[in-house]
């Protein structure tokens, strides 16, 4: 029952934010926040991303090498800088912070993209025990926009035919449930190859319950 308030909840609380606009689909509860974070904001998360990434890692296995070929880290949530960003990230869902991951810096250079994945958990999958007892299922997902990369490095939803470009400090969130607190496929998405420049975003994820990563 949690997954299906914690949507409604947040759904609405965005709705009247002036600068949040939800974007036009039937089948995704996604939402852009205009100017969520400062060009100074942007820029101190960047170096911080450049100081700690490394080659981004898969939660499963995949045969595919060309998968997911970003850099990425976790942010250090004892900096001032991320406990900053944090505290305003909570402001906007008014969800409870202990049910959010680690903030993820992610840097993708010229050709270096994600392809279509989930952020839900498929309990089909190995990992599910491990992930269910840290938290279980995620609910929402906040990504923000940390930089314009001169060409491509949009943020694509296949299956409920959207695109975002990226746009310096905007933030993208979504639920990644549906209106029955089940996963929803239609949360399907990219991140597309970058074609010119460099793209930084950060992302946090929230569980249904609170998270646990050493449980």
């Amino acid at each position: 029952m949690y997954k299906v308030e914690i949507g409604e909840w947040v759904s609405r609380r965005l709705k009247k934010r002036p600068n949040a606009l939800k974007l036009p689909s039937t089948k995704l509860e996604i939402f852009i926040v205009r100017d969520f974070l400062t060009h100074k904001e942007c820029e101190d998360l960047c170096e911080r991303i450049d100081t700690h990434r490394q080659p981004s890692g898969l939660l499963g296995d995949h045969s595919d090498p060309e998968f997911r070929t970003s850099d990425s880290c976790n942010l250090n949530p004892l900096d001032s800088v991320t406990m900053k960003t944090e505290a305003k990230i909570t402001d906007l869902m008014g969800i409870d912070p202990q049910h959010g991951e680690t903030i993820q810096g992610q840097r993708y250079a010229v050709g270096q993209q994600f392809k279509p994945h989930h952020d839900f958990f498929h309990p089909s999958e190995a990992y599910w025990p491990e992930m269910e007892k840290a938290g279980g299922q995620r609910t929402w997902t906040a990504m923000v926009f940390l930089n314009e990369p001169e060409a491509g490095g949009q943020t694509a939803f296949p299956e409920a035919n959207l695109k975002v470009t990226p746009r310096t400090g905007n933030l993208l969130t979504w639920n990644n449930m549906d209106q029955y607190g089940e996963p929803n496929p239609y949360s399907l998405h990219q991140g597309m190859p970058v074609e010119a420049g460099v793209k930084y975003v950060i992302t946090k994820w929230y569980r249904e319950r609170f998270w646990n990563p050493y449980a």
